[in-house]
């Protein structure tokens, strides 16, 4: 039969205060129990491992071999009681983050670090899609997401909402515009992400209740491309208002006629949602 820590415990702190009394003390239970504790673990082992002598013990040797390892345990055990309480101040750990794209997720570690200084934040970047499956097989503890997301084992929060615009090269013939219809869209050499995109899907989606024939040219699995790939001209890109970075070569455009809107979620697991450090960042970023 395993060894039973509650009678280890006794045996450790009758040997460190050398006595059941003060070890008893020590515990915060009565002495007769600690004494009781103490008689069963040498029964069950068949060993002799304390010597009484009136008020004091003395230790035998399978008693002084096993005090040596007794006092290792203990210490790894205060170890870890101290590494969980520090957790659940958050003084210590770790949150790993996934994310549609750097700006809503900077901002939002930015505030979160300023209250927990000590946690380590790491972030993934990907596609809506991406992001959710990283946060489904526990790759991540957060997800921000620009969808809402229809699955009960998830709980998410709206941050922000943001509408979609167009963006276009100095060189392209809208340059000088500030809105469009979408119905002008029909044909033109669109610059895409990849499917997955909440962007693309939901002006994919307007266009559709509009008829509009898209043509795209490109799928370019990063902002960064997209974006390299108009500014040479190459075609029109689609983008949430607050991702345009301003560029001397790049203007965007209002879509004057559809109301075409992206919707981020802060969002993590229900079953995480009592996790100290995932219910510190949904209410630091969220208040």
């Amino acid at each position: 039969m395993p060894i039973v820590f509650a009678h280890l415990r006794s045996f450790h702190a009758v040997a460190k205060h050398k006595g059941f009394t003060a070890a008893a003390d020590a515990l915060h239970i009565s002495q007769p129990t600690v004494t009781t504790q103490v008689k069963e673990l040498e029964e069950r082992y068949g060993v002799e491992l304390l010597v009484r002598r009136g008020r004091r013990v003395e230790l035998t040797d399978t008693g002084a071999a096993l005090y040596d390892i007794s006092r290792r345990i203990m210490g790894l055990h205060d170890e870890a009681e101290e590494l969980l309480q520090s957790s659940g101040k958050l003084t210590t750990g770790q949150l790993r983050l996934a994310a549609v794209g750097p700006f809503h997720a900077t901002e939002m570690i930015a505030r979160f670090l300023a209250r927990f200084p000590n946690i380590k934040v790491s972030m993934l970047l990907g596609n809506s899609d991406q992001t959710l499956q990283r946060l489904l097989t526990l790759e991540s503890d957060i997800a921000i997401i620009a969808h809402v997301v229809d699955d009960p084992r998830v709980h998410s929060v709206p941050f922000s909402t943001h509408e979609v615009v167009a963006f276009v090269s100095s060189d392209h013939p809208w340059n000088r515009r500030l809105n469009v219809g979408i119905a002008e869209f029909a044909d033109q050499p669109l610059i895409w992400r990849e499917k997955g995109s909440t962007t693309r899907r939901a002006f994919e989606a307007a266009a559709a209740e509009k008829a509009v024939p898209l043509s795209p040219l490109l799928e370019i699995g990063s902002r960064e491309g997209v974006w390299k790939a108009v500014e040479q001209g190459l075609g029109i890109g689609i983008v949430a208002d607050f991702e345009f970075v301003a560029h001397p070569r790049l203007r965007t455009l209002r879509i004057s006629d559809a109301d075409i809107r992206t919707e981020y979620h802060v969002a993590c697991l229900n079953e995480r949602r009592t996790s100290p450090k995932i219910a510190a960042f949904m209410a630091t970023v969220l208040q």
